[in-house]
C-alpha cells in the first residue's frame, strides 16, 4: 500500500470521530487533505469547520463545507490533524506545513485531538524530524543562538530563495540535532523565549487518539 493510500485510509477512518451537528476542527497537510475530501461525504450533517490554515480553508470551501472563525464559535468536540512525528504518549512534532500556531490554537479549543498519520511518523523520541518554530523576524538570530546552546542547529525556512512567511506574517526556524526526551518541559521552556510565537512540540495539546495507517490497516492508539 502506498503512502498516499495509507493517508486516504486514515482520513476516511477519522470520520467516525466527527459528531453530526458539531462544528469540526480541521488541521493542515497532505494527510488532512484526504480527511477533508472524506468529510465532504457528510457535509450535510455538520454546520461546518474551523480551519488551521488558509490552504485548508480554501479546500473546505471548494468542497462546499462552511468555515467559521475560531473566535465565532465555542469549544469544539474534536480537532483532526496530522503530525510530522508522534511518540508513544501522544506527544507530537508539527509544523512541516508552517501552520503550527493556528494548529495549536484550534487544538486548544477542542476537547479531543485525533491525530491521523502513517506508521512512519511513530517514533520512540521526538527530534529526528526538524523541529519547526514560528518566530517574530527581529528575534530570529537570537533564537538561533539559543538553540545552538542546546546543541541544535536552526535554519530559517526558505521559499523561492527568501524566508517563508507564515499565514501570521512570521518566519519559521527548522531545528535539527535535538532529541526531545521531555516534551512538556521542552515546550514550556522554548515558549518562554522572547520572540518565539509557537514551538512545534505539541505536548500540552497532545493527541487523545492516533489513527495510524499501516500495511495491515488502521491501528488505533489511545493516550
Amino acid at each position: 500500500m502506498t503512502q498516499d493510500e495509507l493517508k486516504a485510509l486514515v482520513g476516511q477512518a477519522a470520520l467516525q470521530y466527527v459528531t453530526p451537528g458539531d462544528i469540526v476542527g480541521v488541521g493542515t497537510g497532505s494527510t488532512v487533505n484526504k480527511f477533508i475530501d472524506a468529510l465532504a461525504s457528510m457535509k450535510d450533517q455538520i454546520p461546518g469547520a474551523v480551519s488551521s490554515s488558509e490552504a485548508s480553508t480554501a479546500r473546505l470551501k471548494a468542497l462546499g463545507i462552511p468555515v467559521f472563525e475560531a473566535n465565532a464559535v465555542g469549544e469544539l468536540s474534536v480537532y483532526i490533524d496530522g503530525a510530522d512525528e508522534i511518540d508513544a504518549q501522544g506527544h507530537m512534532i508539527k509544523g512541516g506545513g508552517a501552520a503550527l500556531t493556528r494548529e495549536k490554537i484550534v487544538a486548544a479549543q477542542s476537547r479531543r485531538f485525533v491525530c491521523i498519520a502513517d506508521e512512519s511518523k511513530l517514533v520512540k523520541a521526538l527530534g529526528r524530524f526538524p523541529l519547526p518554530v514560528e518566530v517574530i523576524p527581529m528575534a530570529t538570530a537570537r533564537v538561533v543562538r539559543q538553540f545552538a546552546e542546546m546543541g541544535g542547529t536552526a535554519q530559517v525556512r526558505l521559499k523561492d530563495g527568501a524566508p517563508l512567511i507564515t499565514d501570521n506574517g512570521q518566519h519559521i526556524l527548522d531545528v535539527t540535532g535535538l532529541q526531545i526526551t521531555d516534551p512538556l518541559a521542552f515546550e514550556s521552556q522554548v515558549n518562554q523565549w522572547p520572540g518565539v510565537v509557537t514551538v512545534g512540540v505539541f505536548a500540552n495539546q497532545k493527541a487523545s487518539v492516533c489513527l495510524l495507517g499501516t500495511t495491515d490497516g488502521v491501528k488505533t492508539l489511545t493516550f
